[in-house]
């Protein structure tokens, strides 16, 4: 029997109705997958809701305190270049049962932490540092036996977590924390941070993190204050005067006393403390006339230890611009995950518009966008045409966040991008750092350095720092942390004028009249910026007449030399080089670590830890107060303190669906879905048109 046109409009509709489903099922389905749709590709088990971060609800458990870390306190003495930091946690116990305080927080990239003390009522507890796995053990026997005790762990350079057992009700324990760190100038500019908090990390099952507890730990949702109180207070003292003391993050009051201003005191303003650890303190300040202290530093430890240090800041030439620059191709890779949406991802254009709007002709780009995903703005790239340039910063300008942040296949697939060898090729990476995967991320960056470098740049009030730094550090370039968009325009135009002519290169240090040994580094990276180069090292014997430590190397203008005597008296006031030396020799075996995979060098890691008295990825500091205060710790209840949003990361962070800004490969599914709606409008319009006029059309 012959098809009427009835049985045609009603095949037709049927067509329709379940094309239209699959479409819809296959477009849902990629829309709304999960933040590890990557790792289900890669065949791996789902993740677990215990393995990444979450948010904190208040159970309504009697006599249990679940927010026992009350305030932290921060004292801070810079001292010329040196900065050391005491840090005091208070914990207290406001509920019936016994506790055990569980804080995850961060610390600065560069602290050589060197102590920690527990005050428990009239008693001090000093603690001692102990090999990782023994201080653990020792400490969860403490807690066993009822003892109070307190432990602190190294999970990353910059992020750490205290332990404190056996907290009794009505308990106030104080927790002292003791680091130091160097202050490098950049363009004359010192600048001192203190991280207040750790941000929520994405964990990817490619990291050697993925199961690490520290991740799934507790945050309040974003625009809530935290009940800790949070308060800093900086003292500089300077032997040139201060011309300008500032912050970019906070309120604070500044008071300058002392002859010639070469001291001043800066607190937070009242007021300011609510909701101030939300973000890293940031603390800028310059010396007269823009001079950096340079110059040689001596340490000359005492009989027990038998050894001498130095520090040698020698301060590069000034930036000139390159008569002759090549052109370059520049590959940018953009963070569009939750974490980024809102203010992130706002800043991120800001300052793409300034780094790309300001190629030059003659250089070529392309854009990558990732989160779970990832895609190039074009096929390949492009030459920085005023056309071109336009077309992205509107494709830029359309960008919302969402989704997971898988940088490693983002890394792969831009270093597996072609170029001409001839060409030099520099990968720029805009993110907040807010993964788990940065040694493999090390790794692959360094792997790859002979088909780019790469600069870094994190975005937010609270970037993971050891990310951007280490990246950086692998690819040879330089890290720049931009806190709010008004910042953009100057560390872009920082970042061109370093592409455009490094300062310094093929450095070399030569020392006359010292005998030296233990130089770290022990190859000198190229001068990019106007930031000194500075050089530790250990020293023996006596000190002869015009000992001087040699920097050497080529700037623009032709060969460059530039001598710093050694004319100090070697004073026990120096005694913070010891440890800074040292934390610089763990942090460059942890860096050859990254890129070796393994752990070939935890041993030296670990003995450098226990002879500096210093903590690490493989030591920790154990304190325990030898009195059995709780007799029935089976019963004590274990809490995670939780840590505030950083500001401007919204709650998508923790992973919450972003409407209207899938990631990049659901576009490809709306497309396919709305191309296969519109052909089937087509193909139904003509067929009540053929009805109507009385064609029939055979079809294959």
């Amino acid at each position: 029997m012959e098809p009427t046109p009835t049985h045609h409009k009603a095949a037709a509709r049927w067509l329709w109705a379940a094309t239209a489903a699959v479409a819809a099922v296959c477009f849902i389905a990629l829309a709304v997958q999960p933040a590890h749709a990557q790792e289900a590709r890669d065949g791996a088990a789902p993740r677990q809701k215990t393995e990444s971060p979450y948010f904190f609800v208040k159970s309504d458990e009697p006599g249990l305190d679940q927010l026992p870390l009350k305030s932290t306190q921060v004292d801070v003495r810079i001292s010329g270049v040196i900065a050391d930091v005491t840090v005091t946690q208070r914990y207290k116990n406001e509920g019936q049962r016994a506790i055990e305080a569980r804080y995850v927080f961060p610390g600065s990239t560069r602290a050589a932490v060197y102590g920690m003390n527990v005050r428990l009522a009239d008693r001090l507890i000093t603690a001692n540092i102990r090999e990782k796995q023994q201080a653990r053990i020792e400490y969860d026997s403490a807690k066993k036996e009822g003892k109070t005790a307190a432990l602190l762990e190294q999970h990353l350079p910059n992020v750490f977590q205290m332990n404190v057992a056996n907290i009794l009700p009505g308990d106030d324990i104080k927790v002292e924390l003791r680091y130091t760190e160097l202050l490098v100038p950049q363009s004359g500019n010192y600048q001192f941070v203190f991280p207040t908090v750790v941000g929520p990390r994405y964990n990817s099952p490619q990291s050697e993190q993925a199961q690490a507890k520290w991740i799934s730990k507790p945050y309040l949702p974003a625009g809530q204050d935290s009940a800790t109180a949070f308060d800093i207070k900086v003292q500089i003292a300077t032997p040139i005067g201060l011309k300008e003391v500032r912050s970019s993050s906070h309120t604070v009051d500044v008071k300058k006393d002392g002859e010639g201003d070469r001291h001043a005191s800066v607190s937070l303003r009242p007021g300011e403390a609510k909701g101030a650890n939300n973000r890293d303190f940031i603390l800028d300040y310059r010396l007269a006339g823009d001079r950096i202290e340079s110059g040689v530093m001596l340490y000359q430890g005492d009989k027990a230890n038998g050894e001498n240090f130095f520090l040698a800041m020698i301060e590069p030439p000034k930036q000139v611009t390159a008569q002759t620059i090549n052109p370059r191709d520049y590959i940018f890779v953009v963070d569009i995950s939750g974490s980024m949406h809102g203010f992130p991802l706002e800043t991120a254009k800001v300052l793409l518009r300034e780094l790309i709007g300001n190629l030059r002709p003659s250089d070529t780009f392309n854009v990558m966008l990732f989160s779970g995903s990832n895609r190039f703005l074009s096929p390949k790239s492009v030459p920085a045409t005023q056309a071109n340039i336009e077309q992205a910063i509107r494709t830029i300008n359309e960008m919302g966040g969402g989704g997971s942040t898988e940088l490693i296949p983002a890394l792969k697939r831009v270093y597996a991008e072609p170029k001409a060898a001839d060409v030099s090729r520099t990968v720029v990476v805009v993110t907040d750092g807010y993964v788990s995967v940065e040694r493999e991320a090390f790794e692959l960056v360094r792997r790859n350095l002979s088909q780019a470098n790469l600069f870094s740049f994190g975005i937010g009030s609270s970037v993971n720092r050891h990310l951007m730094e280490g990246l950086a550090r692998a690819g040879m370039g330089e890290p720049f942390i931009i806190t709010q968009p008004s910042e953009a325009p100057a560390e872009a135009k920082r970042f061109r004028k370093m592409i455009e002519s490094p300062v310094l290169t093929s450095v070399k240090a030569r020392f006359e009249g010292i005998d030296v040994y233990d130089v770290e580094p022990a190859q000198l990276p190229d001068v990019l910026g106007e930031r000194p180069v500075v050089v530790f090292g250990k020293w023996r014997g006596p000190l002869s007449a015009g000992s001087q430590v040699v920097i050497e190397g080529r700037s623009a203008n032709g060969p460059y030399r530039n001598a710093a005597p050694v004319t100090a008296t070697p004073g026990q006031d120096m005694a913070a080089l010891r440890y800074l030396w040292a934390r610089h020799r763990i942090a460059g075996l942890s860096d050859q670590e990254s890129l070796e995979g393994g752990d070939a060098h935890r041993q030296r890691i670990t003995e450098l830890g226990l002879q500096y008295n210093l903590l690490t990825q493989y030591t920790s500091f154990l304190a325990v107060d030898q009195v059995v205060r709780n007799t029935q710790p089976a019963d004590a209840a274990t809490v995670n303190q939780p840590s505030p949003m950083p500001q401007g990361v919204s709650n998508l962070a923790i992973g919450a669906e972003v409407p209207g800004t899938p990631e990049p490969a659901t576009w490809g599914a709306v497309i396919v879905l709305l191309s296969v709606l519109a052909l089937l409008a087509r193909r139904e319009r003509r067929q009540r048109r053929d009805s109507r006029e009385g064609v029939v059309r055979f079809t294959a």
